[in-house]
């Protein structure tokens, strides 16, 4: 079974959708809550609006994600920026992120796959990136803490097992901070998570009646 992360591209996103991942049309983050309203509703409208602000990621920043693929079907994503690329992240009442972290701002696995490693994998991979890019000292996400909380982003729970801690707490959206020195130790075992993800994961179409319904931003709602 082959399984890789890769870098974030336009292409590994689209493909993600088609797996029900809602990150190519979540835009909490992505843009303010003005440039977000005049964005529109309609998934396509918010599809172009995405691919947009990855474009200028890639192009301002570089990379700025990675993907989990297990024999060529995207299971996984993490999208993350810098704060001042993220204008959607001053609307949350936990704001500003920290000046020093890169913030994490779409995490998503695939629902047949989750509880398997995959989300840390991914939380692995992102430090990995960050660490040797040099230069920066945390990484930080607005976490998904009680009912109302934004989209695109995971429970608390899930970034307290990964190596976060809360840095301002909320009962709906805390704000987690990982030191990216205390990962220096475990920043090359992306590849060894991999191979324990052996029989483990094994991709398989969804029908699109079982896909589940997904929770889109506060515009959707």
């Amino acid at each position: 079974m082959a399984r890789r992360v890769h870098p974030l591209t336009l292409d590994l996103l689209e493909r993600l959708e088609e797996q029900g991942c809602p990150a190519r049309q979540c835009l909490t983050w992505a843009l303010d809550p003005v440039h977000r309203a005049r964005a529109g509703k309609e998934p396509d409208e918010r599809a172009a609006a995405k691919d947009a602000w990855v474009s200028e990621l890639l192009r301002e920043w570089g990379s700025c994600g990675r993907v989990l693929v297990v024999d060529q079907v995207p299971l996984a994503v993490v999208v993350y920026a810098p704060p001042a690329l993220a204008p959607g992240a001053g609307a949350v009442p936990t704001a500003p992120a920290s000046p020093d972290a890169v913030l994490v701002t779409d995490i998503w696995v695939h629902p047949r796959h989750r509880g398997r490693g995959l989300g840390r994998v991914l939380v692995q991979a992102t430090a990995r990136d960050l660490v040797t890019r040099g230069g920066l000292r945390a990484v930080e996400a607005f976490a998904a803490g009680g009912p109302g909380a934004p989209g695109c982003t995971a429970p608390l729970d899930f970034w307290l097992r990964t190596g976060f801690r809360t840095q301002r707490a909320h009962p709906v959206v805390p704000r987690v901070r990982m030191d990216l020195r205390s990962t220096v130790s475990w920043v090359d075992e992306v590849e060894a998570a991999l191979e324990r993800l052996v029989g483990v994961v094994r991709p398989a179409p969804v029908p699109e009646a079982a896909v589940p319904a997904v929770r889109r931003d506060d515009g959707d709602r």
